[in-house]
């Protein structure tokens, strides 16, 4: 289970320091692909291979689940940890995912999300001023 907040900075190379509390969870290998929101999710292998078995049961027929798959598949990077337990994350989802400098690395339950602290900042206000509106919608999926 991946839970907290952790700030770090990603440098002009594309690389950022996964928190050690993560990397032993994670493997030597992960995937990283585009998230809601505007963040990026990084999943274990094991993860990923039960994300594309569930991608691979949505009807092709439909324009919605083709667009979705290939947003997931096609934005998805295989990468690994360096001996400093930092990760190179593609130019392409960096631009994507709009990380420059100061960036939040959040656990999400299954997976990690990494943010661009100023979009990380303003989803965690919006989040905050309605969450128990959000709590009392969710209510029936939660016990």
């Amino acid at each position: 289970m991946f839970i907290g907040e952790f700030s770090h900075n990603i440098d002009k190379k594309g690389r950022i320091i996964i928190p050690a509390k993560f990397r032993s969870e994670l493997g030597e290998h992960i995937i990283i692909t585009k998230g809601l929101d505007g963040c990026l999710n990084v999943y274990t292998v094991s993860q990923w291979e039960l994300i594309y078995e569930q991608l691979q049961k949505l009807p092709l027929t439909k324009r919605d689940a083709r667009m979705f798959v290939r947003m997931m598949t096609s934005k998805a990077a295989e990468c690994e940890f360096d001996s400093l337990g930092r990760v190179l994350i593609p130019s392409s989802l960096t631009k994507l995912a709009q990380l420059e400098k100061e960036c939040i690395i959040v656990g999400a339950g299954n997976h990690l999300e990494i943010w661009a602290k100023e979009n990380w900042e303003s989803m965690d206000e919006d989040a905050n001023a309605s969450f128990e509106e959000i709590a009392e919608n969710l209510t029936e999926f939660l016990l």
